[in-house]
């Protein structure tokens, strides 16, 4: 039987793909670290199983194809904090923000469209894009530069009559970069200038550590037509099980045609939305106390990779991601080898391999990204494992 050329582009999770072996790994008797995916342990707030809990309809309802009014207002009301103002038909709920990309993609891009893109990216990007029957225009950057992408050079370079779109994390996934307001407003400036649209991924907005000023691209007010932010709740509020996220644009020709995805798949889960409502009543000190938590985390792991000789790593500034170069010659073998032949002391650990994250070919095979969701001890134990693995592999 013959598949689609477009799902036939597209590969494994790099995040995921391992899992067999992790399986087989347990069986063995080994624990495992897991830094591959970026799943807090950070504690759902309550008020979302409170939500959960209260809810008596007596009839599970289809939820509006734009989203539970209640939600869609509580998306409002954080927004209008940052002092961005986005009526109730600017705001689409999605089924996290991973639908909210798809559909972004979906109303934009025609077959043999390029994306611009800095890399390395989050590998579940490529799908997307390929899925469209787009392709990926890749800003280089490499762990010796922090993985520094934004200056107009470079993006400008990237950019042809092929272009529909720039898209960009930020804070990044997965180098944890966080971008300037004056490189904010030069990507958005491009946009303009080059009639794009700027969408911009913002999951990770609350995890910075310098102190800054919360930063969206929606606040830039000369952009308005062409930006899209992508939002969820599943970092945010550590509630990726609830898998509900938002579409938010100022562009009303855009919100028309991504309303058409929206009545197309129906509706978003009405319990997890009216529960996810719940979760924007928490207050200022729940993100100030997450943050030194991440910071904490990211600080352990830094001090570990800098212990190892070889390892080339900048420390992020936002997010909960890293990359990081190993002195190793292939990450995916040495991923592979750690599970099936490495242990110490019954432990041993999993990161995500590198280079599923770069669109251009070759680039990233002995690099890993790194998410630090665990407890500082264990991270400690993890950047042990790693060190003792990395010596190990490289004397076989």
């Amino acid at each position: 039987m013959r598949f689609s050329s477009k799902v036939e582009k597209c590969g494994l999770s790099p995040m995921r793909k391992f899992h067999p072996f992790a399986v087989a790994a347990r069986e063995k008797g080994r624990s495992i670290y897991h830094l591959n995916i970026g799943q807090p342990d950070i504690e759902t707030p309550k008020a979302y199983f409170d939500a959960v809990r209260s809810f008596d309809q007596s009839v599970l309802e289809y939820a509006p194809s734009g989203g539970v009014p209640e939600l869609v207002a509580a998306v409002q009301k954080y927004y209008a904090a940052l002092d961005m103002h986005y009526t109730a038909e600017e705001v689409l709920i999605t089924t996290g923000g991973s639908e909210a990309l798809q559909i972004a993609l979906n109303c934009m891009i025609d077959d043999g469209d390029e994306i611009v893109i800095p890399e390395p990216f989050y590998p579940n990007y490529s799908t997307m894009v390929y899925t469209c029957g787009g392709t990926i225009r890749p800003v280089a950057t490499c762990p010796e530069e922090g993985y520094h992408f934004a200056t107009r050079e470079k993006m400008e370079r990237a950019i042809n009559e092929k272009t529909r779109a720039i898209l960009v994390t930020n804070p990044g996934n997965p180098t944890g970069t966080v971008l300037t307001a004056e490189e904010m407003q030069m990507l958005a400036q491009l946009a303009v200038e080059h009639d794009l649209f700027l969408i911009a991924d913002e999951a990770y907005r609350e995890f910075v550590y310098a102190g800054e000023v919360l930063q969206s691209f929606g606040s830039i007010e000369e952009a308005r037509e062409h930006v899209i932010v992508i939002d969820t709740v599943s970092k945010r509020f550590s509630a990726c099980g609830a898998r509900v996220g938002c579409l938010l644009s100022h562009n009303k020709e855009f919100l028309d045609h991504a309303m058409k995805y929206c009545q197309c798949r129906l509706a978003v889960a009405t319990l997890d939305q009216v529960a996810a409502a719940a979760l924007y009543s928490v207050d200022e000190s729940y993100f100030a106390a997450v943050r030194e938590e991440y910071k904490r985390r990211r600080d352990t792991v830094v001090e570990g990779l800098k212990k190892i000789p070889g390892v080339i790593c900048e420390c992020p500034k936002g997010a909960f991601y890293l990359m990081a170069a190993l002195p190793v010659d292939d990450a995916d073998k040495f991923q592979q080898w750690l599970l099936e032949e490495f242990e110490d002391k019954g432990e041993t650990v999993m990161f995500a391999p590198g280079e599923p994250f770069y669109g251009t070919p070759g680039k990233g095979k002995n690099e890993i990204r790194i998410a630090y969701v665990l407890q500082q001890e264990k991270l400690a134990r993890a950047m042990e494992l790693l060190a003792l693995g990395i010596e190990a592999y490289n004397k076989r």
